[in-house]
């Protein structure tokens, strides 16, 4: 098995967040079938640059070029010009049999094919586009559409199911249409209020700001927690107007760097590591300085006490999520709609900031700092809860609601 490229539109394509969508197919492969035989074949392959692929410079038609390549084995055949979900990519190399994945229609309809070499000589000589290709070999009942049931749409990173997605972008009124929709498609099914609703008009002009830059992801994770750090001093010594000022912009870099990431094909093991580690390692912190910076300084202060138990609860939550997903396979959050519901208002992080927030802005910090602490406790209380029935109890296999 082997991709074949058609490279013969790549020079009119449009970028999407600021990478061609030749790159994006080079990304995509280096990530998800790494050691897959490449193959660029066109008139102008032999300008592309995509290190251990197979550069075939032909000026003959795509059918004859396609034909050729078939003559020596199954393949699946991509437009360079079009933008591709990797996870299609993938599904189509492991894939038994021939198939074809489509989206859109006329000029806009883009496609992918996979194909066996009993099929080259169906294909016509003179096709221009792999468009003409597939209508042919579909009219003659040669291939069909694969069936999405056996695609694998459930994505664990973004906690929701998406239907592949394929897109020929041939204007720049389609190329903003589907930079917007790749946006909002990388948001997390289940996710807290801020940031489902408050954070993305931040956001998304941030993403492009970066894109136009060349940052990379973990240069913003790294921005991210620079003021993670910085916020614990100025909790912990009450200066909270200027402690929240960088929790908050902590937390819209937290969208940004993950969104820039997915959307550049510029994920990597340490961003993540970075990124989730951060996530994961910073509230204890924020906590205590929170209950310091209000006055709980010694063990005997109720302040200093409801700290230790906020972090003893935040501590045994994410024990009882990590005993969930392995239980049942896939986020907690994601097991059933009233689970993702809840996600959306439980003490996590910009939940519990904000009613902070709220508390010192009225003059009650400790009420609140106590009702946070209450908060985190019902919380890992309900996810005990849900991972006994998703995990030990219910007859029926969990399987994610989104």
């Amino acid at each position: 098995m082997k991709i074949w490229i058609d490279t013969g539109a790549t020079q009119r394509a449009q970028t999407l967040f600021g990478v061609p969508p030749i790159e994006r197919l080079r990304r995509s492969a280096a990530k998800l079938v790494a050691g897959t035989p490449v193959v660029l074949s066109g008139p102008d392959a032999t300008e592309q640059t995509w290190a251990g692929a197979t550069i075939e410079a032909d000026a003959t038609k795509l059918g004859a070029r396609l034909r050729k390549a078939l003559s020596q084995g199954p393949l699946v055949a991509l437009d360079g010009a079009n933008v591709i979900d990797p996870r299609l990519i993938a599904f189509l190399v492991r894939h038994d049999g021939s198939c074809a994945a489509s989206r859109g229609e006329g000029d806009q309809r883009a496609v992918a094919l996979r194909l066996a070499p009993e099929l080259a000589d169906a294909i016509p000589e003179q096709a221009e586009d792999l468009r003409t290709v597939a209508e042919t070999l579909m009219a003659a009942g040669l291939i069909a559409p694969f069936d999405e049931k056996e695609f694998p749409a459930y994505m664990d990173k973004l906690r929701r199911s998406l239907p592949y997605w394929i897109h020929a972008v041939t204007d720049t009124v389609t190329r903003q249409r589907l930079e917007r929709q790749m946006f909002w498609d990388n948001y997390k099914g289940s996710t807290d209020l801020l940031t489902r609703y408050v954070y993305p008009p931040l956001v998304w002009p941030l993403v492009r700001l970066c894109v136009r830059l060349g940052l990379h992801p973990n240069t913003v994770t790294l921005l991210s927690i620079v003021l993670t750090i910085a916020a614990v001093p100025l909790f912990a010594r009450g200066d909270f107007l200027a402690g929240f000022v960088c929790a908050y912009g902590m937390s819209v870099l937290d969208s940004v760097d993950g969104k820039l990431a997915r959307l550049t094909l510029t994920d990597s093991k340490i961003g993540n590591l970075l990124d989730h580690g951060t996530d994961i390692v910073h509230p204890p912190f924020w906590y205590f300085a929170f209950a310091w910076g209000l006055g709980g300084h010694n063990p005997g202060d109720p302040l200093y006490q409801a700290a230790i138990w906020m972090i003893v609860f935040y501590v045994a939550d994410r024990v009882v999520l990590s005993i969930a997903k392995r239980r049942i396979g896939f986020a907690l959050h994601a097991a059933s709609r009233l689970d993702g519901f809840v996600r959306s208002f439980i003490a996590r992080r910009n939940i519990t900031m904000t009613i902070m927030a709220f508390g010192v802005l009225l003059g009650v910090g400790p009420a609140a700092f106590y009702v946070i602490t209450a908060w985190q406790g019902l919380t890992f209380a309900w996810h005990a809860a849900r991972t006994v029935w998703h995990g030990f109890l219910s007859r029926a296999q969990a399987r994610p609601a989104a």
